[in-house]
């Protein structure tokens, strides 16, 4: 039988520190509705400490354990409520992913004189003047860790950009002196390596073997068996080839890993995975607009045409299919949510085929009560 995926959160969820807990409460109940891997949301401390989502990040290492950013607890609980919900579910026979941020780091705590070139916002590989110092928040000293489990300083040697000088309060992308951007990254906007905050840059020697050391420490420390890869389309395929080779290596597992590469375009999704040599599956990115198009139609949708120029078509090995997600949910960048009418037609086709791993998103599974949406008609019957 194939494996259902389930996404164990959505963005609205209440800062309340409580998922942890009810994910483990819940273990049972999600094994009996046919859920056999959970993927759960950023775990380290974020720059907004309780109030974060997780994909501002601060501090790797700490899993909701130190003092730090306004709290001990993530917005999710503590580090031993997290360990103590893996745990129950992989109880329960579920295959427990990890969602891992590695783009950007926020939140630092001390500013550096930094000589950058700023560059055209929407042509990242165009100048648009010469060298300039700034004082960029760029320097992570994590004082509330002291220490603990790493004693690596984050500064601006190991960032290419940033997007923010505190000499003037300047808001724009920096790219830094001495640096470029990494070449193996989507091709929007010139070069799309920079994204937000401080862009890390993994061509850098130590930073690379700081990641490699994070990496091995956090599947040791947490049992998690895989990843969710978060914007890949912004950091080097070559260096995802390398660290997921690296950590099945150190670790003797499997890892099974999918990477959110947000495009519509099947061939940019199928050279992606070329580059980093099939070790990772990506989202199917089409097929999500393709619900989305469909039932935004007004009954004029070929619905013969549903799967063409889709992952799953093209490669369904690696293909994970997904109806909605937090980056789609009302409100966000990403926003493109199916419309509720069409989603149980749209879960049909991801559960009831062969073809493709399914993920079913929590907001779908149980409701959005910010966004006033009812479970998905149907859904856990489909499931």
């Amino acid at each position: 039988m194939n494996g259902i995926m389930y996404q164990g959160f959505e963005w609205y969820l209440p800062a309340d520190a409580s998922l942890w807990n009810k994910l483990k409460a819940e273990a049972k109940n999600l094994k009996e509705s046919g859920i056999t891997a959970i993927w759960l949301p950023p775990a380290y401390k974020g720059a907004n400490g309780r109030e974060d989502v997780g994909y501002a990040v601060y501090d790797l290492y700490d899993l909701g354990e130190f003092d730090q950013k306004g709290s001990i607890p993530t917005k999710y609980g503590t580090i031993a409520e997290y360990l103590e919900a893996v745990k129950a579910l992989k109880e329960q026979g579920i295959y427990v992913m990890a969602d891992i941020v590695l783009n950007q780091r926020i939140g630092a705590d001390e500013v550096e004189e930094v000589l950058v070139i700023p560059e055209n916002e929407n042509n990242r590989v165009q100048d648009i003047g010469g060298e300039k110092k700034i004082k960029a928040w760029t320097k992570f000293t994590f004082p509330g860790r002291k220490g603990k489990y790493s004693d690596y300083i984050w500064s601006c040697k190991d960032f290419d950009g940033a997007d923010w000088d505190a000499s003037c309060n300047q808001k724009g992308i920096f790219r830094f002196a001495g640096t470029g951007w990494e070449a193996d990254v989507d091709s929007q906007y010139g070069n799309y390596d920079y994204l937000m905050g401080d862009d890390v840059d993994t061509d850098v020697p130590g930073v690379i073997q700081e990641l490699n050391k994070w990496g091995k420490w956090y599947v040791e420390t947490t049992g998690i068996d895989g990843f969710r890869l978060d914007a890949v389309k912004h950091i080097s395929a070559n260096f995802y080839k390398n660290w997921l080779n690296a950590m099945r290596s150190v670790t003797k597992q499997e890892l099974f890993s999918v990477g959110e590469y947000w495009s519509h375009d099947i061939h940019v999704l199928q050279n992606y995975l070329a580059a980093v040599g099939h070790g990772m599956s990506l989202f199917d990115v089409p097929l999500h607009f393709k619900f989305y198009e469909a039932s935004n139609g007004n009954g004029y949708f070929d619905m013969r045409t549903i799967l063409d120029n889709t992952l799953v078509k093209a490669d369904p090995v690696h293909a994970v299919t997904f109806v909605d997600n937090h980056d789609t949910q009302p409100g966000q960048a990403l926003s493109s949510w199916v419309n509720d009418w069409f989603k149980p037609l749209a879960y049909a086709i991801t559960l009831l085929r062969y073809d493709g791993y399914p993920c079913v998103f929590t907001g779908d599974y149980q409701g959005i009560l910010h966004d006033n949406k009812p479970e998905v008609r149907g859904l856990k019957k489909l499931m």
